[in-house]
Parts: C-alpha cells; structure tokens; sequence
C-alpha cells in the first residue's frame, strides 16, 4: 500500500530549519517536517535551580506545548495544570539535550529550551528535539560570543524520528495517518556520532519480535544520520526567513 504522502518506506519528510526564526530569543528555529512545523526557541541564563546551586556545574531543561491551532480540532491551552503527555515530551526533550552537554562546561548557567508545536501532522515530540539542538547550539554560541562562555559545552549533535509498522511494513517518519494506523509505534532519540539517547517502542496492535526490532533501529539510525547532516548544513548556512 503506498504512503499517503507518495514517499518511499524509507524516505523523510521534506525537512527544513530556518534559524533566527524569531529575533528576541538567542537561538530560535523553525523546523519543518513535512506539514508538522515547530517553533524551537532557546535562551541562555545565568543562575541554575535551587538544587543545583553550589555545584559548579550548569543544567538544561525544556517546556513543550501544542498551540490551540496546531490540530484539525482546536487544542485548549495549558493552563496552570500541564497533561501528563506535555509533561513526558518535555522531560525526553531536556533529557536528549543534556544527553550531549557537559553541563559543567556550562559553569552555573542554565539553557531554557522552548518548543511550541505550530502545526501538527505528527512526529511533535521527534522535531522538538532535532530543531532544539539546533536553537540551543546558537544560544550557546551567542553566549560565546558575549564573553558568557570560554567553550561550547556540546559533546554532540543530537536529532530524533519515528519509526513503525504499518500495514506489515517498516516505514521511517509516520506521519499523523500513519500513526493512527500503526501496529508498532516508536520514537528514537541518537547522537550525531550515532549512540542510543533513548529508544520508545510500543505494540500498539500486537507484539514484535527482536528482528523487528532491529529492523526498525535500523530504519531510524539512517533517516537520523540524514537529519544530522541537514542540522550541520543549517548551522554552517545563514540565520533568517
């Protein structure tokens, strides 16, 4: 069965990132997946929680939202009380960010990552974190630049993208009706240099097996490697629409 959007079962989503999006936040990207468009924003501040003080050492952390908008029906805002969906995308952002930063390269400083959802034809949370290494790399370089930081803390690129089984066949980048669709759902999360950040997988209609497994592991480390290339020709291009 062909896709709907006509790609081959290995094949992205047309992707694109236009950096310095906005021009208030340090680092700001607009990342485009297809039709999922993300608006990833990242700051740099002095001070990092409570718990961290005295360490010596950074931290970074990230809030995700879907704006009312961004779904065929209207989503109502987060209002003081955030859905435990929100609440599992931004912790795996952050986490996949921290992933690669030496966070006492950052001295006690902190980067604050925003990702707030334009538009939504699935893959969210997967283009949240590969256009948020991207805003985070330029707010860290600003930092630099301002005499804020004497080293970039990164260690790595990281990106993230989905995987599954629709139809008995492994498709890379579902997009919303594939996902709907899908018997194995999965979100994989890997560094530039290709290690494993982390791996979620669910039998959303049954079972899979470890071939399986690897298979899809597979299809994600490629369609990964392609976004890490495409975040480095980014950064190296110019910032603006």
């Amino acid at each position: 069965m062909p896709r709907p959007d006509g790609r081959k079962a290995s094949e992205l989503r047309p992707v694109t990132f236009i950096r310095g999006f906005t021009q208030n936040a340090p680092g700001s990207v607009l990342i485009q997946c297809g039709n999922t468009h993300v608006l990833c924003t990242a700051c740099f501040e002095p001070g990092v929680p409570k718990w961290k003080a005295g360490s010596g050492s950074g931290w970074c952390t990230a809030e995700y939202d879907m704006l009312p908008g961004s779904t065929s029906t209207r989503k109502p805002r987060n209002r003081g009380r955030i859905d435990g969906r929100t609440q599992e995308i931004q912790r795996l952002i952050g986490r996949s960010l921290r992933a690669v930063i030496d966070l006492a390269a950052l001295g006690e400083n902190s980067l604050l990552i925003d990702c707030d959802v334009i538009q939504a034809d699935g893959g969210t949370r997967t283009a949240s974190i590969s256009g948020a290494y991207v805003a985070a790399y330029d707010a860290v370089e600003a930092a630099r630049a301002d005499g804020l930081l004497d080293r970039s803390p990164f260690n790595d690129a990281v990106a993230a993208i989905s995987v599954g089984i629709v139809g008995g066949k492994s498709l890379l980048d579902l997009n919303y009706a594939e996902d709907l669709e899908a018997e194995v759902d999965m979100n994989v999360v890997m560094t530039g240099k290709g290690g494993f950040i982390e791996v979620q997988g669910t039998g959303e209609r049954g079972t899979f097996d470890r071939p399986t497994l690897d298979r899809l592991l597979q299809l994600a480390a490629r369609g990964i490697r392609q976004l890490t290339t495409l975040q480095r020709s980014a950064l190296k291009g110019s910032k603006g629409k």
